[in-house]
């Protein structure tokens, strides 16, 4: 573990040189001590050269009803499911929200959802959720035999159109769109009807995730991006250039990612095994501790971040190979995203009916599902390594769409953190 541990150390290492040998070819005075409110910016201006992309640049590529046919083609192809505006069915709080119907392959409705995209500062917070209006449910329909079908709603911050000009998105909002939607889906697909463990409700804190990241995947595959990203003026796709550029920067600080989640992970599981209330150590001096094993710039002796701590579920994920053995700490819904996604790619992502009919399988497993089968079993595989003994956290649900435990490989292969086999 410790091994392993340092090599993520050495990346982030290598991160932090990186940051300061551009820093000082740009004349920056803090380049030999860069602190924390200088690494986001000099890794923005870092990125932009290295990879030549800017956000603003490429917003005229992602028009936002483009964007959305291209979202909803997508789930039809994934899930058999048909997407059809179904404004003047229900009232709106804004002219700007609209409200679209969700139907299964005979036509048939199965699900019904708000989406209200564009920023309104006055009224509206930032960032971008999903949530439900009603669950699915058959004590709360009208006739008692049918289940009512669910409602959700999703909310964006992106810029609205203006005059003849549509709205236009940038990349990270376009990945937004899909994650909300991942969740939407699955509480639209559910096919519990009990209300209590339908669509997102019961889902644990640690696979919550998996539906929304699963999706985020999408925007990096070739002919999907293509097929949403068209210049709104003239229709031509992005260049294959830039493609190759977003999915290359894609793992950009990777280690320097990977180990702040494992900053995050060894804060949690310190906390809730180690920490004593009214001890010799605060809540904060743990902090203090974890971070300056796990971070090159140590935090800042006034750092509140534990005060903003609250919705990070960490897991151990065990795996083992014929050579060396390797504990990682990750977000267990960063690993099953990846795992999920990789299914798609084992089976080709080029081949239609492969990539249907795992689509299939996901929907009759995760989004079907949903709460309303426990996710959890605890596993010990009885082997050891000097102390320790490796569990295995079998999601159910999961291993009924994987046919097997969830492995952290194809999120390592994803971040670039494995080598990519050809």
């Amino acid at each position: 573990m410790e091994r392993d541990f340092s090599i993520q150390f050495f990346l982030l290492l290598a991160d932090v040189e990186d940051l300061k040998s551009y820093s000082k070819s740009q004349g920056a005075s803090e380049a030999d001590s860069l602190s924390h409110w200088d690494i986001s910016f000099w890794s923005e201006r870092l990125r932009e050269s290295k990879y030549d992309i800017n956000e603003e640049e490429l917003r005229p590529y992602f028009s936002f009803s483009k964007v959305m046919d291209g979202l909803f083609n997508l789930a039809k192809i994934l899930f058999g499911i048909d997407i059809e505006a179904a404004d003047g069915l229900a009232p709106v709080w804004n002219k700007d929200v609209r409200f679209y119907c969700v139907k299964d392959s005979s036509g048939s409705p199965i699900a019904y959802f708000y989406f209200d995209p564009y920023s309104r500062p006055s009224e509206k917070r930032e960032g971008a959720w999903m949530d439900e209006v009603v669950s699915r449910s058959r004590v709360l329909s009208r006739n008692g035999t049918t289940a009512r079908l669910p409602v959700a709603h999703m909310v964006c911050n992106q810029t609205p159109p203006v005059g003849d000009k549509p709205s236009l998105m940038t990349f990270r909002e376009v990945e937004t769109v899909f994650h909300e939607f991942g969740h939407a889906l699955q509480h639209m697909l559910t096919k519990q009807d009990e209300g209590l463990v339908a669509g997102i409700r019961g889902v644990e804190w640690d696979a919550v995730e998996l539906p929304s990241q699963f999706m985020e995947n999408w925007c990096y595959h070739r002919d999907t991006l293509m097929s949403i990203a068209k210049h709104y003026q003239t229709g031509e796709s992005i260049p294959e250039e830039v493609y190759l550029k977003l999915l290359a920067a894609r793992t950009f600080r990777a280690g320097s990612l990977s180990l702040r989640q494992i900053r995050f992970a060894s804060l949690d599981l310190e906390l809730h095994t180690k920490y004593i209330p009214d001890g010799p150590e605060s809540v904060y001096d743990v902090d203090q501790r974890v971070s300056r094993k796990t971070q090159v710039i140590p935090p800042l002796p006034e750092d509140r971040f534990l005060c903003d701590f609250t919705k990070e579920i960490f897991d151990l994920i065990a795996f083992v190979n014929a050579r060396w053995i390797c504990c990682w700490i990750l977000q267990l819904q960063e690993v099953l995203s990846a795992d999920a996604f990789s299914a798609f790619e084992d089976a080709g992502l080029e081949d239609s009916k492969a990539v249907k009919e795992t689509g299939h399988k996901f929907r009759e497993t995760v989004l079907a599902l949903g709460g309303g089968k426990a996710p959890l079993e605890q596993l010990s595989n009885g082997r050891q390594h000097q102390v320790l003994i490796f569990t295995l956290i079998t999601i159910k649900v999961f291993v009924e769409f994987r046919g097997r435990e969830p492995s952290p490989e194809a999120l390592l292969r994803h971040n670039g953190l494995l080598p990519v086999t050809a």
